[in-house]
């Protein structure tokens, strides 16, 4: 701003030279207070242009505004101070049609009972599991909305052992929408040590925070699902560093207690360029899952290290047979799969999942709300024809799924094959009207039984 815009007073004196407005040819104002003359601007100017590969800077050319900017600048009247750098934790407006995560009420918590019955609607069978998850969900969600300050409560982080496909992921996954918190499901196979190739241990809580669409107050009271746990089991082998086993566990030992992280806003990988946020996990919730393979073997021979000669000896085979053996497990034999004692003491709550039965394959086709059939059935009714299910096809499809062994999944793969030649044949025939799917049909002995529209 030129002097001609300002009152022409004897008070404005350069702050570099101490002349006075009538001394000089032109003066500026830094701030309302502070100002400098054109000559001694012009100086500042000249030593810039000593090193300035683009030319001199001439101040006659130069905008006034721009002039006062730079000028303050130099002298500290404009820059920033450190604490305006930092950018107050505020979450992001809710987008039109979304509903915001309500705020936790300790008074509002469901029960854990209630918890269970929603989980019963969604997963068959694992009745202790789901017990188990519901109780240490309730607590902890309680302990975080209460703010108890006299008596510290600690967390109740979950360990849930299990083979494939027996409903580890689903449980979580629709715990999380029962309390609508978010949640962050990764895989443990992807985690190494710091500064090796792979994915630190904070970008499961960047992912967290994506998921929470960048609002930190939302991502410190979610979940974190790290699924795949027994992959990071300490190696056998000391003549290479064990960069994606025991280091992960020494990683993770930090965000399972409670520690503020600093992960990217805007992605998953962190590099200097990127804004950065601090999270606090004390109030995170993690779930760790695995199918721990073998580790049956390890209780097997916990239960059976008594001498197998003699009266009162225990037989080696007695516990072959025995379906529910991971319910035995204790932290001695998770010790000797691999995981280090001061993981486990950050795991306090252990439940096992049971290898699903027959019975239970053909309670998944039919019961939950969102059973596979039901998708079916659905689908068909779309065009207008009614998809029937008799006894024997359910039998036939979980007697198959026991012998592909990959859990609940080989459910769907199942009905995807035998189910492809009606999705493609019904829509040309609208007079068609009921599709009746038999066990003889599933072994491939026989087809489906076809109804017209108006034939009793």
């Amino acid at each position: 701003m030129s002097n001609q815009d300002k009152v022409d007073t004897s008070s404005d004196v350069c702050i570099v030279c101490h002349r006075r407005r009538d001394e000089v040819d032109k003066m500026f104002h830094l701030t309302p207070t502070m100002c400098i003359c054109g000559d001694c601007m012009q100086k500042n100017f000249d030593m810039v242009n000593q090193n300035n590969p683009y030319g001199a800077i001439d101040l006659s050319q130069m905008d006034p505004e721009l002039i006062r900017e730079v000028m303050g600048m130099f002298n500290g009247g404009s820059q920033p101070k450190k604490e305006e750098k930092k950018k107050a934790k505020k979450a992001p407006a809710v987008k039109e049609g979304e509903e915001a995560y309500p705020t936790l009420d300790p008074k509002h918590l469901p029960a854990p009972h209630r918890i269970k019955v929603e989980l019963d609607a969604y997963v068959i069978g694992q009745e202790t599991a789901k017990k188990k998850l519901s109780v240490a969900v309730y607590n902890h969600y309680k302990r975080v909305a209460s703010g108890v300050t006299d008596i510290e409560i600690d967390k109740s982080n979950m360990l849930m052992i299990g083979p494939t496909g027996v409903g580890k992921t689903y449980l979580v996954k629709t715990l999380a929408r029962i309390l609508q918190v978010p949640l962050a499901i990764t895989d443990a196979t992807s985690l190494t040590e710091a500064g090796y190739i792979g994915d630190d241990v904070e970008t499961v809580v960047a992912k967290l925070l994506m998921n929470a669409d960048g609002d930190v107050e939302k991502a410190e009271r979610g979940i974190i699902f790290i699924d795949e746990i027994d992959k990071i089991a300490k190696k056998d082998n000391a003549h290479s560093r064990d960069v994606s086993g025991e280091s992960v566990q020494q990683s993770l030992l930090k965000l399972l207690e409670g520690s503020e992280v600093e992960v990217p806003v805007d992605g998953l990988t962190r590099n200097p360029m990127m804004r950065t946020t601090t999270v606090d996990t004390t109030n995170i919730l993690f779930i760790c899952g695995g199918a721990f393979p073998d580790l049956d073997k390890i209780i097997k021979e916990r239960l059976t290290k008594h001498a197998s000669i003699g009266f009162g000896s225990d037989l080696k085979d007695q516990f072959d047979q025995d379906r529910d053996l991971l319910s035995k497990v204790t932290t001695e034999d998770l010790r000797k799969f691999g995981m280090i004692p001061e993981f486990l003491g950050r795991l306090p709550v252990i439940c096992s999942l049971k290898p699903l039965t027959k019975e239970m394959y053909i309670q998944i086709l039919s019961e939950p709300r969102n059973a596979i059939l039901k998708q079916y059935e659905m689908l068909l009714a779309l065009d207008e024809v009614k998809l029937v299910f008799d006894e024997s096809a359910l039998e036939a499809i979980a007697e198959e799924a026991m012998k592909r062994d990959t859990g609940a999944r080989a459910l769907r793969a199942i009905i995807e094959e035998f189910m492809l030649d009606i999705m493609y044949e019904i829509p040309k025939d609208d007079a068609i009207g009921t599709v009746t799917i038999t066990g003889d049909y599933i072994r491939g002995t026989g087809a489906p039984l076809i109804q017209m529209r108006g034939v009793n």
